[in-house]
């Protein structure tokens, strides 16, 4: 190449330079760049959306159940029509995981009281021994007072279905395990309209399912998992105050 060939390209490197550069560092100075390039207005982080969670492309919708109360009064799904609540699956006799979820469901229950669409649906992995009236005790014992929180008990097989395959939430029996059964500390959220619904992560991928075994005071446990109820709890607001 000639000298005069690589005047030129130095020549045209420095204009670039004197031109664009500053234009870049404006850019990056008052973050135009991130705001503009790398969140449109689509983005879930951006606008804090709450998903719904899909199976096949489809909205995942609650499957339909129908079991006894604390009360021994038969709720269905279609009694939760029209409100926000919580699914969990637990145990009465749990030594473990379930004391807390409820701790925090009670937590969640008192931070909702002035709404009247807000409910949970407490499903027992043990039916055989969780009757009725070992629920409404258990209730008592956690000063539940929200009339749309229902313990629910019934056919063992279905509410293991109903945990399995209708929420992917795992629920077994184990003799090995403390308590003898085993399950995840999830809770679910669901819509007025029946839908599984959940926020974004940093990544922009649907969380799914909210922890429900770590309290607010603990920030985070022994494993360094950080506590959800927080978010849960402005998840529930958006979605009473019909902001989803």
């Amino acid at each position: 190449m000639k000298k005069n060939s690589y005047i030129g390209i130095s020549f045209i490197i420095l204009i670039f330079g004197i031109i664009f550069i500053p234009k870049i560092v404006n850019r990056i100075k008052s973050t135009s760049i991130v705001k503009n390039d790398r969140m449109s207005a689509s983005n879930p982080v951006a606008n804090e959306k709450l998903s719904y969670i899909k199976i096949n492309g489809a909205p995942k919708k609650v499957p339909e159940f129908a079991f006894l109360d604390q009360d021994s009064i038969l709720i269905t799904n279609h009694d939760y029509k029209g409100k926000v609540y919580i699914v969990e699956f637990f145990f009465t006799s749990c030594p473990t995981i379930c004391p807390k979820m409820n701790k925090n469901l009670v937590y969640l229950q008192n931070k909702l009281r002035d709404y009247d669409n807000f409910g949970v649906a407490s499903f027992t992995i043990n039916p055989k021994f969780d009757t009725p009236k070992r629920l409404k005790k258990y209730a008592e014992n956690y000063k539940v007072t929200d009339p749309d929180w229902h313990f629910l008990t019934g056919d063992r097989e279905d509410i293991y279905e109903l945990a399995n395959a209708g929420f992917n939430i795992y629920a077994a029996e184990n003799p090995d395990v403390p308590g003898g059964f085993e399950h995840n500390g999830y809770f679910a959220l669901i819509d007025q309209e029946g839908y599984i619904r959940s926020r974004y992560d940093a990544s922009g991928n649907p969380i799914i399912y909210y922890r429900g075994t770590i309290g607010v005071k603990e920030k985070v446990d022994e494993n360094g998992e950080e506590e959800q109820i927080t978010i849960l709890l402005e998840d529930i607001k958006k979605l009473l105050n019909k902001n989803e």
